[in-house]
């Protein structure tokens, strides 16, 4: 009767573990998406910023080569 019983307290546990694996690979899987839009997003408002930065630049330095 105890091989029986510990035998199904081994199986449910074995379920129960399983379960847990696949939800923490379900959420890893969505972290990782919201973590490449982010990121993507990020990158692209940089780029923005990067080239206002740069056309500011090269008016600063074409505004005193004309004077």
């Amino acid at each position: 009767m105890k091989k029986v019983i510990l035998s199904l307290v081994f199986v449910a546990a074995l379920t129960v573990v399983s379960c847990k694996e696949k939800e923490a690979e379900a959420t890893m899987e969505e972290t990782t998406e919201a973590v490449e839009e982010t990121a993507t997003e990020v990158v692209e408002e940089a780029a923005a910023v990067v080239d206002t930065a740069a056309a500011a630049v090269e008016e600063a330095v074409e505004a005193p080569a004309a004077q």
